[in-house]
């Protein structure tokens, strides 16, 4: 039984986030920065990278997001989430304490941010990146219509994850866990937390931390699992 701690959208308030204890794996799902120029986020990554390498974890896992763009221009690079004892995955995956992990940091086209491809784009790049037999699947955007509320350019709510990722994850890839961020709370709209559906036995998960318009203080400390690989 392995307990994995899943955190997402920090946004540079990790100092904030209380640490759980006897944590076996601590993944985050991206967007430890915030700013979108990436000289100026590269500070916030490399802050983000000297923390998350302190923690007393024994496996750190780091998916990119659409904020991270020091990363997405190799500002900061894998080599620098190695070389401080954390697992960076960009559309590829690792075999760690039986289970098959595999991270992408890709959402869809949302605004000029990192790391987005057009929605007619998404289908195909599931289906030649992610194999069938991946246990943990992190990516930065949720699948369609699972903790996924948000607003549109108008103002109004919409499901606005990825529906293709819904598809392959549900019919094809069957992951135990799903583990998301991208899309925080709300007003009174509640993001963060997991799920789980009917059709299937894939335990779902937004890790964000932050609620939009309120960063500063911490509305999630994300979530906590036991299984088994």
């Amino acid at each position: 039984m392995k307990k994995i701690w899943h955190i997402s959208d920090t946004h540079s308030y990790h100092d904030l986030l209380e640490i759980p204890n006897d944590i076996d794996i601590v993944i985050h799902s991206g967007d430890c920065s915030n700013v979108r120029d990436p000289y100026n986020n590269e500070p916030e990554v490399r802050r983000f990278i000297d923390w998350y390498s302190k923690l007393p974890i024994p496996t750190k896992i780091y998916v990119a997001g659409n904020h991270d763009s020091s990363i997405e221009k190799k500002l900061v690079t894998a080599k620098d989430f190695y070389t401080n004892g954390i697992i960076y995955l960009e559309d590829d995956f690792i075999h760690i304490d039986g289970f098959k992990i595999h991270g992408s940091p890709i959402s869809p086209n949302f605004g000029n941010w990192s790391f987005m491809k057009s929605r007619d784009k998404l289908d195909r790049h599931w289906e030649r990146s992610i194999d069938n037999d991946v246990d943990i699947l992190i990516t930065h955007t949720p699948p369609k219509g699972i903790l996924d509320i948000s607003e549109d350019r108008d103002g109004k709510l919409e499901f606005c994850g990825c529906k293709a990722l819904k598809r392959h994850v549900i019919t094809r890839i069957k992951p135990k866990l799903m583990l998301f961020g991208h899309i925080h709370n709300s007003d009174d709209i509640i993001n963060a937390g997991t799920m789980k559906l009917s059709i299937c036995d894939t335990i779902f998960s937004n890790g964000s931390v932050v609620t939009d318009r309120r960063f500063g203080k911490l509305s999630s400390n994300g979530n906590i699992f036991e299984i088994n690989p």
